[in-house]
């Protein structure tokens, strides 16, 4: 399957694109999001992504599209890449957050057991891949990363199977991986997704250190959003959608005890962002039917309001083993 953005129509009325802005997609990949948005409004967008390959695209697209500035780096680094062009405040930011449809089908990029290829699965292709966490982490630590990342029930069992494998052969390609995870749980017991789906994920979201950029991410379209900017955030499971939930409830002064009878006296910053609704927008039944990938898709939006960033830090909620302790076996 090709690029698909999903929530499209979804994102576009949450943005509402007004000619003369300036908005950001943050995780650019195939310009779904992009590309409407500067056809909906006569606007400055800022296309960001780490994948050079994504890049290389948006640069193609922006000799169509004049109102298109591709920027290569990490959008958890936003507020950093736009000050090199001079944007130090913008009114509106998308991100879709999660791997994208052409790393998952392109084989050598390692994303995804479906295809065989190099286990890799490296955003950004550089840092360490994939091989190096499952030939180098102890079964500890892989134990860790796939019971926090992948919320996976058999993480251990999983680990020492990894662990006990590698002594003979490392591990090189996805298949050779997923058919480890498969039989250390002991096959597929009926089940429609493959056993090693979690394992996958996690080890994904590890290398790239998903949880850790959204957070950033977020902060920094909190310090660039001009008052009545919108951010706009797409995810894909559980534990990015809890933490964009908790980040926005939080920046809304949402998350307070206290009973109508005795409400809380306000404590803190004040809030820096407005919540329009407080649940998740979901895929309608005929987007869900067309495009399989947006099954698990929960869209969120809030408002900027004039009040300070806050200094808190945005937390992940998860403890895994940090990346430079792998990048110093390297």
């Amino acid at each position: 399957m090709g690029h698909v953005p999903v929530l499209l129509d979804e994102v576009l009325s949450a943005l509402q694109p007004k000619d003369g802005e300036t908005y950001v997609d943050g995780t650019f990949g195939g310009g779904g999001y992009a590309l409407r948005v500067l056809a909906s409004a006569e606007c400055q967008l800022y296309g960001i992504d780490r994948d050079l390959d994504a890049i290389t695209r948006a640069e193609a697209l922006a000799e169509q599209h004049p109102g298109l500035t591709p920027l290569l780096g990490r959008f958890g680094e936003m507020d950093d890449l736009l000050s090199t062009v001079g944007v130090t405040v913008v009114h509106g930011i998308m991100l879709d957050i999660g791997v994208s449809s052409y790393q998952i089908d392109e084989g050598e990029r390692g994303f995804s057991f479906m295809r065989d290829g190099p286990l890799d699965m490296r955003m950004g292709q550089t840092g360490p891949s994939a091989a190096d966490v499952v030939n180098l982490m102890s079964a500890s630590d892989l134990m860790t990363i796939f019971r926090q990342l992948g919320e996976e029930r058999q993480a251990k069992r999983i680990a020492s199977a990894i662990v006990a494998r590698r002594k003979t052969e490392p591990f090189t390609t996805t298949l050779d991986l997923a058919d480890c995870v498969e039989t250390a749980v002991g096959g597929r017991r009926g089940k429609k997704t493959h056993p090693a789906t979690l394992t996958f994920q996690a080890i994904r979201m590890y290398v790239n250190d998903e949880l850790g950029e959204l957070a950033r991410g977020l902060a920094a379209a909190e310090r660039l959003l001009a008052p009545g900017g919108r951010l706009v955030v797409v995810t894909f499971h559980s534990l990015e959608d809890r933490l964009v939930k908790q980040f926005m409830r939080e920046r809304a002064g949402a998350l307070g005890g206290g009973s109508r009878y005795m409400p809380e006296v306000a404590k803190g910053p004040a809030p820096s962002f407005d919540l329009k609704r407080r649940k998740a927008i979901e895929p309608g039944e005929a987007e869900t039917r067309d495009n399989p990938r947006a099954r698990s898709s929960r869209l969120r939006v809030a408002v900027r309001t004039d009040a300070p960033a806050w200094a808190d830090p945005v937390s992940t909620g998860k403890s895994v083993p940090p990346l430079k302790v792998l990048e110093a076996a390297l």
